[in-house]
Parts: structure tokens; sequence; C-alpha cells
């Protein structure tokens, strides 16, 4: 099958969860026999092509236009995406299918769909009315319905969790069957032959500390300020302890002086944003990953932390809530509750035995449910699903345009008749 992804993201820019997700499933649609074609934003000093093992990968700019804002900039971004897939399309030939992440490439996903009358499959991976918690200015309402577009538009619509399937129902009345549920996972080999590097650690925290690990965007919606608020009854029940919160994001000014206000500096690290091979360090170092969201479709960083072999305290809501069973393979706490995130952290630091059984249930958990090949698999199917009923529908289009032409060539016979007959009753009155 020959596919077209869309989205504005793809390593090594990395805004949020997309990038990773359409990297991890290219390259394994890839190993599985298909043809994948990444169309995304240039940024920095990148290749404009770029064969990434076997993904073809066109990176377009926005030249030297300056935007008016980023609606303007995401718009003329869906121009440059649409200029480069007609002259992809020119030289190489027709897509199967399209995949469309998010509503940043909606108009260009729309444009070529119509102009190549090709099926439209798209994944929303998080809604504008979920990370704002409703939708409460002119520029969240056009990017709600710029959402809904999008599904609109799609043949079928994929997203990670059941969650998220009842938030597009809620949202945009979409049919049942037209959502199809297929989680994010990991890359299974990311900790192979990392083991925990004592000098990095020591980077963040002394020997004798316990680390508690917060790694995403320093955004609202994540719930870094609830762990913050969490850290003095933590350290009353365990003193030994050091928050570290990896990531970047509008929030860190604001999450600094929460700190600093509390009085807990000495026991909170701001590590800043980690790449590369810094990511996977940081998993080992830490003791504790927690994900305290208040707003989560899915959750990849619950698997990676999962798959680190440390366990995970996370939000009772969204996917994290269907990925993680309490006490089971994680901590569940309240969402937004600090006293709540606390309790299961120090359950975890007291509790040996249920630290260890948690660590091998989380593993084998990702390994068997949240690996690339099946969700390669499941993602396909929807591709067969989406080609399948636009096959459908063309048939269904062109039956009703030679019924309608033999209803309109039966009627004009009919017409011709009756005139005939009225020529010969006059000719005969004559």
């Amino acid at each position: 099958m020959k596919i077209l992804m869309l989205t504005w993201e793809y390593p090594p820019r990395i805004v949020g969860g997309i990038s990773r997700v359409v990297h991890d499933l290219s390259k394994r649609l890839i190993k599985d026999g298909h043809d994948v074609t990444v169309v995304t934003y240039k940024d920095g000093d990148v290749p404009e092509f770029e064969d990434d093992k076997g993904v073809k990968v066109y990176r377009i700019d926005n030249y030297m236009i300056n935007p008016n804002n980023f609606i303007d900039w995401v718009m003329q971004m869906n121009f440059n995406m649409i200029a480069k897939v007609n002259q992809i399309i020119s030289e190489q030939g027709n897509f199967d299918v399209i995949h469309a992440h998010d509503w940043l490439v909606t108009y260009a996903a729309k444009t070529i769909k119509n102009s190549y009358n090709i099926p439209l499959v798209s994944t929303i991976h998080a809604t504008e009315a979920g990370r704002n918690s409703g939708i409460h200015d002119e520029t969240q309402r056009y990017i709600n319905d710029t959402e809904w577009l999008l599904t609109y538009e799609s043949t079928e619509v994929i997203v990670n969790s059941n969650y998220m399937k009842g938030e597009l129902q809620r949202l945009f009345g979409l049919p049942f069957e037209k959502i199809n549920v297929v989680p994010n996972g990991v890359n299974l080999t990311t900790f192979n032959n990392v083991e925990r590097d004592y000098e990095f650690r020591r980077r963040f925290a002394m020997d004798n500390e316990k680390i508690i690990l917060f790694m995403g965007r320093l955004v609202y919606e994540k719930g870094v300020q609830h762990l913050i608020s969490a850290m003095p009854k933590i350290l009353n029940g365990y003193h030994d302890v050091k928050l570290v919160i990896a990531g970047k994001g509008g929030m860190i000014d604001e999450l600094k002086a929460q700190v600093d206000s509390m009085g807990i500096s000495e026991k909170v690290y701001f590590a800043g944003y980690l790449g590369g091979k810094d990511v996977a360090k940081m998993y080992k170092a830490a003791d504790i990953s927690v994900f305290p969201s208040t707003y989560e479709p899915f959750g990849i960083v619950a698997l990676e932390a999962m798959l680190s072999e440390r366990p995970v305290v996370v939000s009772d809501i969204g996917g994290l809530n269907e990925i993680v069973s309490h006490r089971e393979n994680g901590m569940k706490s309240y969402a937004g509750n600090p006293n709540s995130i606390a309790d299961s952290i120090l359950e975890l630091l007291y509790d040996h035995q249920l630290y260890d059984n948690i660590v091998k249930k989380a593993k084998n958990k990702v390994r068997n449910e949240y690996n690339w090949n099946k969700i390669a698999q499941d993602t396909h199917f929807t591709y067969q699903k989406a080609i399948c009923q636009s096959m459908a529908e063309k048939q269904k289009r062109q039956l009703e345009q030679e019924r309608a032409g033999k209803t309109k060539k039966a009627k004009n016979t009919e017409n011709e008749i009756t005139n005939l007959l009225s020529f010969k009753k006059r000719q005969a009155y004559a």
C-alpha cells in the first residue's frame, strides 16, 4: 500500500507525542512491506528530503513570509504541503490513502483528498476542548471547528483510547462505527543495553535520594503543579527524595515560583528538555515516574516508564486510566489531588514487594499490548476499511448516475411518444 502521512512534526522536530508516533508507525509499516511518504514542516538545519531508513520524508518551509499569528502560520504551512504533494504525485504517481495527524494539517488533507480522490484517514491525538477544559475564546473555537472538519472529511478516524472515542462522539457527533481505537506504542528496544548510570544520576540527586521523575511538557493539563503540591507530604513521610522535572513549556516560571514559595527548592530540580539517549538514562535513573495529568488522551510517557522497569503513578483519567490497573501494573491517584498523589508515591517507597510486582507486570503489559507490530496491523486494517468504503461510495454514485441517466432517457422517450401521438391527433383532426 502507498501511504501519505501528513504531520507538522517528525524527528528531529519534536513538539509533542505526534512526532514519535508518526516515526515509529511509519518505520513499522515499511517493515510490513508498505511504501510510506511523510510530508512535514522543516524546522532548523535539516534536509528538505531524507530517506529515513525507507521512509521518504519531505520537509516544507514557510519561506520568508512572516504570518500574523499561529493560525495564519498553520494555513501557510498547509498551502506549502499541498504544493509539495502535488509535485510528489506528478513525479511518483498517486497514493492509496492519506493519513492526517491532528487539526494542523486539515486543509492540506481535505484539498488533496478531493483533488485526487484519495481516501482520508485521520488520527485525532487530542482535542482543543479537552486541553482547555472547554472552548473559551475565538482561537480555540477555530481549532475546535477545524478538528470537526477533519473528522467530517475523513472516511475513518483513529483515536488512541476509548476515552478519546467517547470525547469525539460527544464533541463532534461522530458515528460510533467511524471511530477506530488504536493505541499508541513504544519502541520495545528503547532500553536495550541501557543500565542505571550513576554519574549521570548524580547530576540531579545524591545517591541516598530517591528520584521522583516527571517527564513531559510543562503545561497546565500535565498536572505538574499538583505533583509539586504533593511534595511536602512526601517529604514528611520520606525525607530522602528528590523531584526531578524534565521538560519545557509555558508554565516553567510559574512552577519555579511555586517551588520557591513552598520553600522546597533544594528538593526540586528542573532538568530542562532532555533529548536523545538522555531520555532513556533519565528513566533508568529515576525510582518512580509520576504523570499527574488532568487531561491525557493516551500517555506514551507512562509506557516508556513502565518499559524502563520503574513503577508509575498516574491520574485516573483518560488513556492513563486504561493503561494502568491500580496496584497491579502501576498506581493511580485522583486527578488534581496532591494528597492522593503523595499517598501512592509513599506506598511504593515503603512497600518493596509491591514495587517489584508492579515493575514486572508493567513491563509484560507493554510488551504484549503496546508493540508497534500489532499497532501497525490495526492501522493498516483501518486503511483497508477506508479504501473499501471509498470504493463502495464511488460505485454507489456511479449507479445513481446511471439510474438517473436511464430515468432521464426513459422520460425523454416518453415525451417523444407523447409528442408524436399529439402530432398524429392534430394531423387527423386537420
